[in-house]
Parts: structure tokens; sequence; C-alpha cells
């Protein structure tokens, strides 16, 4: 029996997450695997009734768990960013050390993409995102905040154990996939020269993997190529910071935020799921927000947990009602009401 803990989070998180619930629970009756959910108040709401971001221990009771799905975190009443690092943080950074940021980039649908006659067979790539380092572990600070002599500093961070890890995964990623098994580097070694841990790393690891082709691109070329031609991409390695950049670029070519999950994760161990969206305040309670990115990340989920099947019937459950265009639309002007298009995943599920 898999232990799933459950954190709705903040604004749209309770209403899609209900509908990725939803889908798992008749997944597993079709596909027959067990599971058990424990639900977490932690949030933005939690926060401004107790003052509690996350107690201290929970991340102990979190790795007696196989998986940890997420809804949304993030409040306009809030500090920008303080409960954001406070839960998702302290569960990538903390002892988890949830390494991995995997974004899948995959058009289901050929009206969906915003690109001029690109097909699904033309989109289909997998970011590999490190997750741990870089500017996002905070080193730095203010000095002579809120005067005119203000400075602030912030540190990229790079360790070799940390670079190599997440380049060997992408390698490895590319090895399992039924494509053109081509790994490329994304970087700004020529302008960041610490960046040149990642050249030299990639060089070394890749030599193990023979069969893989290598490639190499520029930040700011990788993004101008996703748009251009995103058919040459196959599996993406990038630090976290421009990696957060580049996913949700990829993101929009997939046909937007609204079909866009991604897991947090360190193989073998406890893993996160979340949809990318955010919390979008200004759409919760309203049962207008798009579920399927909620659902998607079920389906990842899913394949973390060792159950394909299931996935699979996910991702076509999925894809077969956006190229049918019973689902018009991912954003939250479809006209479908959140329940609604969870129940129409629902009824496709098929063994």
């Amino acid at each position: 029996m898999y232990k799933i803990a459950v954190i709705p989070g903040d604004g749209i998180g309770p209403e899609v997450i209900n509908e990725g619930l939803k889908v798992l629970k008749r997944v597993s009756e079709i596909v027959g695997f067990s599971y058990e959910i424990k639900e977490y108040p932690f949030g933005s709401e939690h926060y401004l009734k107790t003052g509690e971001l996350m107690p201290a221990n929970i991340l102990d009771e979190f790795k007696q768990m196989n998986a940890i799905y997420l809804g949304a975190i993030g409040d306009p009443r809030c500090e920008v960013g303080l409960v954001e690092r406070g839960i998702i943080g302290a569960i990538r950074w903390g002892e988890l050390d949830l390494y991995i940021n995997l974004r899948p980039i995959k058009l289901y649908a050929e009206h969906l993409c915003p690109l001029k006659d690109k097909k699904p067979e033309d989109i289909d790539i997998i970011a590999v995102r490190e997750n741990t380092e870089d500017l996002y572990t905070g080193i730095g600070g203010f000095l002579h905040k809120g005067t005119e002599n203000e400075v602030a500093i912030q540190e990229m961070v790079y360790t070799r154990m940390g670079v190599e890890r997440i380049v060997r995964y992408a390698f490895e990623c590319a090895r399992k996939r039924n494509k053109k098994k081509r790994v490329t580097l994304v970087d700004k070694a020529n302008a960041i020269r610490a960046m040149d841990i990642w050249t030299r790393v990639f060089k070394q690891v890749g030599e193990e993997y023979p069969d893989i082709e290598k490639d190499h691109a520029y930040i700011d070329a990788a993004c101008m190529w996703m748009i251009k031609n995103p058919e040459w991409f196959d599996v993406i390695v990038v630090n976290n910071v421009f990696g957060d950049i580049i996913t949700d670029l990829g993101a929009v070519i997939q046909g937007g935020m609204g079909i866009a999950a991604s897991g947090n994760i360190n193989p073998g161990q406890v893993s996160m799921f979340e949809p990318i969206h955010g919390s979008a305040p200004k759409h919760a309670g309203k049962g207008v927000a798009c579920p399927l990115a909620a659902i998607e990340t079920v389906k990842m989920m899913l394949e973390f947990l060792g159950e394909p099947k299931a996935a699979q019937m996910i991702e076509n459950a999925v894809a077969g009602l956006l190229r049918s265009k019973k689902i018009t639309s991912i954003s939250t002007s479809s006209g479908l009401k959140t329940s609604e298009i969870g129940d129409m995943v629902v009824e496709t599920l098929t063994s």
C-alpha cells in the first residue's frame, strides 16, 4: 500500500488537488493497487491563523511516506516568498534533498500550441533541472538596507556532487527514452565563469554514455531554439535558476500552465509532485481552474511509484480529451468547471 501525503495548499490548490485525487481513486480501482492518504493543512491560511509554516519534525513524518502530492503555495497577504520558502523550500532543500526537478514538456494536441505548424511529435522534451543549489541557497544578504547606499548580494553556488548527480540523472533519463537519445546542457558558461564546472562535468560524465548524443546551448540561445525548433530537444539538463525560466517557457509551448506538471525527486526516496501553475488566488473558489496539471501530476507520481500502466492510462485519457476537443482549452475560460473536467477524465479512463 502506498502512503501519500497530501498538501492542498492555497488558492486553487484544494480545488485541483480534489480532481487529481478523484482520478487517482478511479485508476487505482481499474489497475488494482491500494493507497492511503494523509492530508496536511500547511499553507498561507494555516500560517496566518497559527503563525506556523511547518513543524520542525514534519520531515521525519514525510520520510515514512512514499510520495507527497502538493497543490499550490502562495498568498498575497503574506510576505513575498515567505510561505513558499517555509514549505516548498523546506521540503525540497531540507533532509529530503529533492535534487531533481523533473518537468515533462509534451504537446498533446496541435491546437494548444502557440507555435506555428508545430505538432505533438515536435514537442516531447524532458527538462532535468537541478533543484537544491544555485541562487536558491539564499547565501547573501543586504548592506545598508533601505538607504541610498543599499547593496544586495546573492551567491550562485555549485558543488561538484550537485552538478554530477543531476547530469548523470539526465543521461540515464535519455537512455530510457524511446527517442533521439540526446542530452543538451544549457548554461551560460561564456559569461558566468563559475558555470565552467557544468561544462567540465557534463563532458566527463558524458564519456560514460557513448550511446547518448551530447549537445550544448547557452540559455539565451536555448530559449530561442525552443521557440523556433523545439523538435531539436530531447532531454535538457540545466541549473536551478535558468531551469526555473526555461521550464515555464516549455509549459507555454505545450499549451500552458494549466497542463504543466512537475516532480521534485530523490530517486528511491519519498519525493514531491506538484502542478507548476501556482495558487492563482484571483481564481480561487470559483470552480474555473483547469485541473489537468494536477491530474498530470498524479500521472508523474504513479510513474515514480512504479505504476506505469496507471500512469499511461491517465495520459491517454487527458490526451484523448484534448485531441478530440471535448476539452477545448486549458485556461480558466474553457467554459468547463474544474469538477467537470475531472469527471471527464475519470469517465475516459479505460483498462
